[in-house]
């Protein structure tokens, strides 16, 4: 089972050390996931795999993650935060 088959599972995964990252993710998966593609839910499945000083790094603009479908996600989620 992954985590996009179970949203309890998830949202612990969403939890991370740093509380940039989870304002960022817990509101993500409340609101917008449901309505992700399963492409999407993947991706972000694998986003959640990254270490946090990578995902900060990327969230907060020092540094673009080279992989093309997460950095792709990573602005989903900025812009999901955005509206």
């Amino acid at each position: 089972m992954t985590l996009k088959d179970n949203k309890p599972r998830l949202r612990w995964a969403c939890r991370r050390g740093m509380l940039e990252l989870d304002i960022l993710f817990m509101p993500f998966v409340e609101e917008a996931y449901d309505e992700l593609s399963s492409e999407h839910k993947a991706t972000f499945e694998r986003l959640l795999e990254c270490q946090d000083p990578e995902l900060f790094a990327w969230f907060m603009g020092h540094e673009t993650c080279e992989d093309k479908e997460l950095n792709a996600m990573v602005q989903i989620i900025l812009q999901r935060v955005k509206l």
